[in-house]
């Protein structure tokens, strides 16, 4: 059994770099407000509903 491309430094060992879209979303601080309140919404509904 013979592993290909095990070869340190190679292309495959680099993880993908983010495209223009996904580093504005991450700086734009608007979104990451609404992303803050929905993630907290569904973790009150969690704890909401796990408490009966």
């Amino acid at each position: 059994m013979t592993v290909t491309n095990k070869e340190p430094y190679q292309q495959a060992y680099y993880p993908p770099k983010p495209t223009w879209a996904t580093i504005f979303l991450r700086k734009f601080l608007p979104w990451q407000i609404v992303r803050f309140f929905v993630i907290n919404m569904k973790m009150i509904r969690l704890m909401r509903n796990s408490h009966h």
